[in-house]
């Protein structure tokens, strides 16, 4: 299924003062704690990243997704929202998918792990917020109609000021600028032990 993706994200800095903040809005729970594995798939040259796009497997709560993403065209670079084309389908057996893009020449090049939680609210179907938990920090991701994400930015008091549009690549990239840090991959595993972490080839 091919679709646009409109999003912002938000830094959270009290998960449990977030959360409330999200049931005294009227938001839903729709997907309890769940833990993600993310790999992304590039030619030995990056040819994908060159080009602004990404191809992915992602494992979440049993279920594997393959996505790919790219800039749409006429790109409004001045956007506060993050806007891509997206292609996903859900696979029933990720590693075979995994196999099949290694051997096309489609290898690893970066993982990034996350907690997620899913929420709905009855204003927008369709539209929704996602709250991350990362190695390098939480994160919420309002997805939908830009309208939607403004009204829901104020209902929840946010300051657009504080949204970014930024990949979890990035915003890792950022982070390893920031702290020096000698990881290679966004992973628990690696943040905890960065010395020990083997680069993804």
């Amino acid at each position: 299924m091919q679709s646009p993706e409109i999003e912002v994200k938000v830094p959270v800095a009290s998960l449990s003062t977030f959360e409330r903040q999200l049931d005294e809005a009227g938001f839903q729970l729709e997907t309890p704690r769940t833990f993600e594995q993310n790999t992304l798939y590039d030619t030995p040259n990056r040819d994908l990243k060159a080009r602004g796009e990404i191809l992915r497997v992602r494992e979440y709560g049993g279920h594997h997704i393959v996505t790919h993403k790219r800039h749409p065209e006429n790109e409004d670079t001045t956007s506060m929202y993050k806007v891509r084309i997206e292609t996903e389908s859900e696979v029933s057996d990720g590693p075979a998918i995994a196999e099949i893009f290694t051997r096309l020449g489609y290898g690893p090049a970066f993982r990034y792990e996350k907690y997620r939680s899913e929420y709905t609210h009855p204003d927008v179907p369709g539209a929704h917020l996602v709250l991350d938990e990362t190695p390098i920090g939480n994160f919420a991701e309002l997805e939908g109609p830009t309208d939607w994400i403004d009204r829901m930015l104020v209902l929840l008091g946010i300051d657009p000021a504080t949204c970014i549009t930024l990949s979890y690549g990035k915003l890792f990239l950022a982070w390893k600028d920031q702290t020096q840090s000698l990881a290679n991959n966004l992973t628990f595993d690696e943040i905890a032990c960065p010395v020990l972490a083997p680069a993804v080839v």
